[in-house]
């Protein structure tokens, strides 16, 4: 664990912090506040501080922010539960939202913010990740990720496609792709967890067709093999294996070369998140532009959308009200802050974003490239839903293998969603969750 200071000017943080209260801000008579905010030790995670503290600091020339840093991982994981537990948590904090939020046990250990006004800058299909009893607990501290369908742009102009916006036309691109001599979809099981797309990135389509699943599902009343809302990504599995639709060497290719052979035309299409832009931006930069991004077709032109993998969040831990009114109102203001436009500036200004940002709004820069605009609009629109993963926190660990095998045509997809159901329910009893 190391410590950079806004103070001392020690580390990449504290420089920034130090040069933004040289450059001076409005004069304060608020007494001086110092607050500490535990972050994992990511370079990403620290420029995108950095920009923070900067643009914060300059502002509030009152306020210092020292940073202080643990891995990350399960052991970051076990730092952030521990220090929670036994009152050791600095005043604001960086963390996952969605399950693993929950279970910071958020309504004895987390300030619920429920009632500030910030709370309305954010878009509403991403505070549940933050929500627990209906208190609201976090602010979104970096952009989302999409999850759906990486196209090459060229290939759709080569061959006059338009980007589908139901299933059926995703299927009839995927048959006129496949004439022109084209692999449909890139498939890239060497590396497992890949496969796991057509399912995951469907979850969109699965709350439009039913609202309560999430909750259903946690409560074991719902279940993928009896709703055919969320069968159905199962099913788009196996019908790319039956219509021959992924590339030929699809169970031994890995991430890197599904990018690669999208980048090249090989592929059409590759069911991904949208963090693979960044590694195509620097792998292929001359064909970056090539690559565009829709979401996951489902049934229905009219509520077409896609699936957000939700940003990680910053939190007040209990613990900071008893440091006092100055220091509970500063870490409420920089929380207020990181939930404005403005704070999405500085975030911007810190290190490039993954995605959009889930604050009403914010606009991603010009210099981001054009897969990962595609996105923005599914924010601004509202026709978004986060994954399933950032609602419940049943997820069985044999997903990707049950995915692989739909997609090499060694399970059907009701034999797949059947066995996934049976494999949640393990996982749902160790979590000791009601009706399981």
């Amino acid at each position: 664990m190391r410590r950079t200071s806004a103070r001392a000017g020690v580390g990449m943080v504290g420089a920034v912090a130090v040069l933004a209260a040289a450059l001076g801000g409005p004069a304060a008579a608020q007494e001086p506040v110092n607050l500490i905010y535990y972050t994992d030790d990511t370079n990403a995670t620290q420029a995108r501080m950095a920009g923070l503290i900067a643009a914060y600091t300059a502002k509030n020339p009152n306020v210092s922010i020292e940073v202080e840093t643990h891995p990350g991982g399960a052991e970051g994981d076990n730092l952030v539960k521990t220090r929670l537990a036994t009152g050791d948590m600095p005043d604001i904090f960086y963390y996952n939202s969605g399950s693993l939020f929950q279970a910071l046990n958020p309504t004895e250990t987390l300030v619920d913010l429920s009632a500030e006004p910030f709370i309305a800058n954010i878009a509403e299909s991403w505070l549940p990740t933050v929500t627990a009893d209906g208190g609201i607990y976090g602010v979104p501290t970096e952009g989302s990720l999409g999850g759906g369908i990486l196209y090459n742009k060229r290939v759709y102009n080569d061959l006059g496609l338009t980007v589908p916006t139901t299933w059926a036309e995703f299927a009839a691109n995927n048959d006129a792709i496949k004439a022109a001599g084209i692999a449909p979809v890139c498939a890239t099981f060497g590396a497992t967890w890949t496969s796991q797309l057509f399912v995951l990135a469907d979850y969109y389509n699965v709350q439009t067709a039913v609202p309560d699943f999430a909750e259903q599902y946690t409560a074991n009343q719902a279940h993928y093999a009896d709703t055919p809302a969320a069968l159905a990504g199962f099913q788009h599995l196996q019908e790319g294996f039956e219509k021959g639709w992924w590339q030929e060497d699809y169970g031994v290719d890995t991430f890197e070369i599904g990018q690669q052979k999208l980048a090249d035309g090989v592929c059409a299409h590759y069911p991904m998140l949208s963090f693979a832009v960044g590694p195509i931006a620097e792998n292929f930069p001359d064909k970056v532009d090539d690559i565009g991004f829709f979401g996951q077709p489902g049934a229905d032109a009219a509520t077409n959308g896609t699936t957000i993998w939700a940003p990680a969040a910053t939190y007040i831990p209990k613990t900071t009200e008893a440091k006092g009114e100055a220091t509970l109102a500063a870490a409420k203001d920089f929380l207020g802050f990181i939930a404005s436009v403005e704070g999405t500036e500085a975030m911007t200004a810190g290190v490039a974003p993954s995605g959009p940002y889930v604050i009403k709004g914010s606009t991603l820069p010009d210099t981001v490239p054009a897969a990962i605009k595609d996105i923005q609009p599914y924010i601004d629109g509202g026709n978004n839903s986060v994954a399933l993963e950032f609602l419940s926190p049943v997820k069985g660990p044999s997903l990707e293998q049950l995915t692989v095998a739909v997609g090499s045509g060694l399970n059907t997809a009701e034999e797949a969603a059947a066995l996934y159901d049976q494999d949640v329910e393990k996982q749902a009893q160790q979590l000791g969750l009601p009706g399981w």
